[in-house]
């Protein structure tokens, strides 16, 4: 199987990292538009540089790491390719805020279409990839897809309808989780506990 990852940022980046670990150096491709940018993710991670149509063309899974203001122009560059292709491939869109059925309609074809919700500590393999999938995608590509994704974290699926309410839970949550922690351990500090004592503290 190879994966390909259209965009390279913090969340796309963490998860190509994740993949690897499962496929293998040459079964990654990345693209960025930065071009430097996906050139040194490249070597760092020994993935394959390419382009957004390249990744289109051969992938058996292209996942569309951008933002949701920047996901028609890459669909409208590379709808034709996926347009032009005979073989089985599946779409995986993260997307915020964005269903199935716009993804598919960028894409201009009913194509299989895995929706994903990952969250940050997916970065050292400890996060939740939330995810649901259109009617299209087969029980194999859904199995391929959690095989791949397993080293980023959790693997959960939910309905598309509660997927955006999770997703605030599991991506927002941990912010706040943290913002708690700190103020815990600044209120500690001006009680007078030395900052060096907390981590021992906290842990208790």
């Amino acid at each position: 199987m190879k994966f390909g990852f259209i965009g390279t940022g913090n969340m796309g980046g963490a998860l190509a990292r994740a993949v690897l670990k499962t496929v293998g150096d040459d079964s990654v491709l990345v693209s960025d538009r930065d071009e430097e940018k996906a050139r040194a993710f490249a070597a760092e991670l020994g993935a394959t540089l390419s382009t957004n149509t390249e990744i289109a063309k051969c992938c058996d899974y292209i996942v569309l790491g951008v933002k949701p203001q920047v996901l028609e122009a890459v669909m409208s560059e590379i709808a034709p390719v996926l347009n032009s292709r005979d073989d089985k491939f599946t779409l995986i869109s993260m997307a915020a805020g964005t269903a199935i059925g716009k993804v598919q309609r960028l894409a201009g074809r009913d194509y299989p279409v895995i929706r994903i919700m990952p969250n940050t500590p997916a970065a050292v393999g400890e996060g939740v990839i939330l995810y649901c999938a259109s009617e299209e995608v087969t029980d194999e590509q859904i199995a391929g897809f959690r095989s791949a994704f397993d080293k980023a974290g959790t693997v959960d699926m939910l309905a598309e309808n509660l997927i955006d309410a999770a997703s605030a839970v599991s991506g927002c949550g941990p912010a706040f989780v943290y913002m708690f922690a700190e103020a815990l351990a600044d209120g500690a500090v001006r009680c007078g506990l030395p900052r060096d004592k907390l981590s021992c503290t906290l842990h208790r």
